[in-house]
């Protein structure tokens, strides 16, 4: 076949596309798959055609030859998918759906088409998370926040979802929770359940300090302020004790630089960087993790084990897949850290200073703390926060996480039910 021919047509298949003449293109495209039947493209704009006409059959019969030449593409996958939804095949369209997604898991319409098929084959759980996954990964892109983000074409499905999602996970969550109520009661559990709705959006509620802002949990009912005073947390003796020797074992980690990482990766499209650089060097602020989202670091624990061995022995927050998060904090020179906000107020953030040059510090909610070395500070990092090392030399702070002390011991441990819950639910929702 003559390639210049071929490419005139392919050409002018797609002019009569962009001009809206849909017959005159599938005529374009017929002539393309006659002279090269293996065209994936002219296979698949064909069965656009015949869905247009309701020939379902010959449309599922050119995507599954299209899908034969081009196996496992996702964007076949994806067209296949639909066709066998509007089919009514919903075993094959989920089968389909899947695979697209293994392919492509941020497809959110072909997620969509999956919570809608897995609810017609009286799925309710995996039509949930599909459901919401859809959801997610379409708003975090712009997306179905409202009719003018949404394709008309597809307003009321994502409508449906909504509803779907805003019902299940209620219902979801809330089976979590009931053995906890069974079990300790509906007073102790008060804040817990107000801590949920919140967090689903069935209560609204007005912050008790503008200045607080958490990007994930706010647990309500308990008090609001920046710092708290060192007199309630009794372990931070041990850990101010421990100053001299485990310096040591931090120098021991800056002198070879291994296992340094950067806290911070990229920021997301659209976000500014959280680092700023006051000198002539760029902005760096690095890691030293002996713990992170609840994983060990386990060469980390074998260089520093006086360090791990004294983190392990302290009260935490521990939670499956989140908690604790301990490490050396280690700020490079004319390093700023801009004001930011954490997740959630359940847990506050400790600070132990190890190397502190001068013209360094840190401010929560406006009010600004000098690191003394060998002196603990806490803190509510959902407060506006910021850090900043002003001076020539490297500032260093050991880091972790402890649960709040306003939170009962009831309370931390539904808390940590649940954060695993909402942990679970939104990884079930990006398979």
């Amino acid at each position: 076949m003559n390639t210049t021919q071929l490419a005139q047509w392919r050409e002018a298949a797609h002019a009569c596309l962009d001009r809206g003449e849909l017959q005159q293109a599938e005529q374009w495209f017929q002539r393309v798959l006659d002279a090269v039947p293996d065209d994936v493209e002219a296979l698949q704009m064909l069965a656009s055609c015949d869905v247009a006409r309701g020939e379902l059959g010959s449309a599922l019969a050119r995507l599954q030859a299209a899908l034969r030449i081009q196996t496992d593409d996702a964007g076949i996958l994806q067209q296949l998918g639909t066709v066998q939804m509007a089919a009514a095949d919903f075993p094959e369209a989920a089968k389909t759906l899947r695979k697209a997604l293994r392919q492509a898991p941020d497809l959110f319409v072909a997620r969509l088409r999956l919570g809608l098929a897995l609810e017609q084959l009286n799925q309710p759980h995996d039509a949930l998370t599909a459901y919401f996954g859809a959801l997610r990964t379409a708003q975090n892109q712009g997306r179905w926040i409202s009719d003018a983000t949404t394709a008309p074409g597809l307003r009321e499905a994502v409508k449906h979802a909504m509803r779907y999602v805003d019902a299940g996970r209620l219902a979801w969550f809330r089976r979590v929770l009931e053995p906890l109520q069974q079990r300790y009661g509906a007073v102790e559990m008060h804040r817990v359940e107000h801590c949920l709705d919140v967090y689903l959006g069935e209560q609204s509620i007005e912050m008790p300090d503008p200045r607080q802002r958490p990007k994930f949990l706010y647990f309500p009912g308990i008090p609001s302020q920046p710092y708290y005073l060192r007199e309630r947390f009794p372990w931070h003796d041990a850990l101010e004790d421990a100053t001299s020797w485990m310096r040591e074992e931090l120098r021991g980690v800056l002198a070879q630089r291994q296992g340094l990482e950067a806290f911070l990766g990229a920021p997301p499209p659209g976000q500014q960087a959280m680092l700023q650089s006051s000198g002539p060097e760029p902005a760096a602020w690095d890691a030293y993790f002996f713990c992170r989202h609840g994983e060990h670091y386990d060469e980390h624990t074998a260089a520093c084990p006086r360090t791990a061995a004294l983190l392990d022995s302290l009260p935490l927050t521990r939670v499956r897949g989140h908690a604790p998060e301990t490490l050396f904090s280690v700020l490079s020179p004319g390093t700023h850290i801009l004001p930011h906000t954490g997740v959630t107020n359940v847990r506050l953030v400790t600070h132990l200073p190890l190397i502190v040059p001068p013209h360094c510090a840190l401010r929560v909610g406006g009010a600004t703390h000098i690191w003394k070395e060998g002196r603990c500070v806490t803190f509510d990092d959902t407060f506006e926060h910021e850090a900043w090392n002003r001076s020539s030399e490297t500032r260093v702070v050991l880091i972790l996480d402890s649960w709040n002390p306003d939170l009962t011991e009831v309370e931390c441990v539904a808390v940590t039910e649940l954060i695993e819950a909402i942990g679970d639910f939104n990884a079930a929702s990006s398979e």
